[in-house]
């Protein structure tokens, strides 16, 4: 259930209904609700997660202090739950939430799942929010191969240039009514209008955050 108001989650998910272990906790993933960042793993009791419903903010169980545990209380990084979801066993749950301070993990980093082999790396999210971090690692770190540094290079005019050439080969694709070149089309209008987002260093996240007021 999502829900734009904290103080009415709740009933968002029937109590009685959900699969507790032998321990009474249930697992508890924390997603970002703009880009799908899975974000961190934690348990709830049934009163973590009543708390949770009442007061919109996550709460979890913790088995090392084997207490109460109010995201945010000691670091400040709380989690404000945007919607609420359960499994098709009821032994899951799942938040999409807004993470307060952008950081989920006790170590620092946005999430906790950011390792992978033998270093660190960003964990995934959608498909246009990676494409945005390589975008932005190109800026960071120029590269005179690169097509996404000439651009850099070439500033507002060489990219909004590029943004109109787009603009219409989607236009003319669209006439042609190919789902293909269509596909192919938008493909380069989102990559260049990125590279804009990033050259005038607007987040990609402050576009999630005007599409989702637009979708209520």
């Amino acid at each position: 259930m999502s829900n734009s108001n904290p103080s009415s989650f709740a009933g968002a998910i029937p109590l009685e209904q959900i699969r507790f272990n032998e321990q009474g906790l249930v697992p508890a993933i924390a997603q970002d609700y703009l880009d799908g960042t899975v974000l961190m793993m934690a348990w709830m009791n049934a009163e973590a997660l009543q708390k949770t419903l009442e007061t919109g903010e996550a709460w979890y169980w913790s088995r090392s202090r084997q207490e109460l545990w109010h995201k945010g209380a000691t670091s400040g990084h709380f989690q404000q739950v945007k919607s609420l979801r359960y499994d098709c066993d009821s032994d899951a749950i799942l938040l999409t939430i807004e993470q307060i301070g952008d950081i989920a993990c006790h170590t620092g980093e946005r999430s906790c799942f950011h390792q992978q082999g033998e270093g660190k790396q960003a964990p995934p999210a959608n498909t246009l929010s990676g494409l945005y971090e390589v975008i932005r690692e190109r800026q960071r770190n120029p590269n005179e191969s690169s097509y996404t540094c000439k651009l850099f290079a070439g500033g507002d005019n060489k990219i909004l240039k590029k943004i109109g050439e787009e603009s219409a080969e989607v236009v003319m694709a669209c006439k042609d009514d190919n789902p293909q070149d269509i596909a192919s089309e938008v493909a380069d209008l989102f990559y260049h209008t990125l590279v804009a987002l990033a050259h005038h260093n607007v987040d990609l996240r402050e576009v999630y955050r005007v599409l989702e007021q637009r979708r209520h």
